[in-house]
């Protein structure tokens, strides 16, 4: 498997760590993780969690326009060590996105949705 396609598999696996985590702060907060009304529960948290559970949302949103980037540029056989690093920045970008998003650091967050937007965009300029 090529590295484009293994840090897919972690850009998906990063909404389910997000996930793990909300559910610490449900139990915290609100003293039980209610799976039946899971998502009505998310809007009851606030703080860390609220911005946990909004960190897990927007890690989804760019798991889907970073899984057609991957795919593109490796379906037109872009070239190989440049797919590598622009996917590489942006897991790397999504970690830290996370990380920022939980801490409340709006400003460094944004840049790091930045740098990850542009990561998958020019994956896609690659594939052209």
């Amino acid at each position: 498997m090529t590295t484009p396609l293994w840090c897919l598999l972690i850009v998906l696996i990063i909404p389910y760590l997000l996930a793990g985590v909300a559910g610490y702060f449900r139990a915290k907060q609100l003293g039980t993780i209610d799976l039946n009304n899971l998502r009505q529960q998310a809007t009851l948290l606030t703080g860390a969690g609220a911005r946990v559970y909004a960190a897990q949302q927007n890690a989804w949103e760019a798991a889907a326009v970073f899984t057609a980037a991957v795919l593109v540029a490796h379906a037109t056989g872009a070239e190989a060590q440049m797919s590598a690093n622009l996917a590489m920045a942006f897991v790397a970008f999504r970690i830290l996105h996370a990380i920022a998003y939980v801490a409340d650091w709006a400003i460094p967050r944004s840049m790091f949705f930045l740098g990850a937007f542009v990561s998958a965009i020019w994956l896609f300029v690659l594939a052209g």
